[in-house]
């Protein structure tokens, strides 16, 4: 999870993955429609960039332009960015409700995004998953921490005293 919160896990950047997603793709229209300094979004392009999420093509010669696409790597963000927008959808959206509806091609109808288990196809709540080290763990710390008999986490001697 910090190496993924390392490239997008700031407002501004996920904010202009958002917009990435609703089309917007030339540097005057995410400072026009997000409000942000010139050299914080710079940085911020440059570094999506830089990590393969999007990639910069050129819209106009002399001078030459760049618009921002969304590379496969970026693409791959749409579901995190849809669970996000949903949180906020429910929780912080007040009286009037949804700011924008998102409606499925396939079915023409509007949807909330669901997380599904790719295996069988059942929704995924958090109480009805665990988790256990895979090939590429270097480590157990990121594992929960052991559960007692009556259902309580335990503190090791090692985390209690630090």
């Amino acid at each position: 999870m910090a190496r993924t919160v390392s490239v997008i896990g700031d407002r501004w950047t996920l904010l202009i993955l958002r917009d990435c997603f609703l089309r917007v793709r030339r540097f005057e229209e995410f400072q026009q429609r997000l409000g942000i300094t010139r050299p914080i979004l710079a940085s911020r392009l440059k570094k999506l960039v830089d990590e393969f999420v999007l990639v910069k093509v050129p819209y106009q010669q002399r001078p030459v332009r760049y618009e921002y696409r969304l590379t496969q790597k970026g693409l791959n963000l749409y579901p995190i960015v849809m669970s996000i927008v949903h949180w906020g959808d429910i929780y912080m959206a007040g009286k009037k409700g949804r700011p924008l509806l998102h409606t499925h091609d396939s079915c023409g109808r509007d949807f909330d995004p669901v997380l599904v288990c790719s295996e069988c196809g059942e929704p995924l709540v958090a109480k009805q998953v665990h988790v256990h080290l895979g090939p590429g763990a270097k480590s157990p710390r990121h594992l929960p921490a052991p559960i007692d008999l009556q259902g309580t986490r335990r503190v090791t001697k090692e985390k209690a005293t630090s």
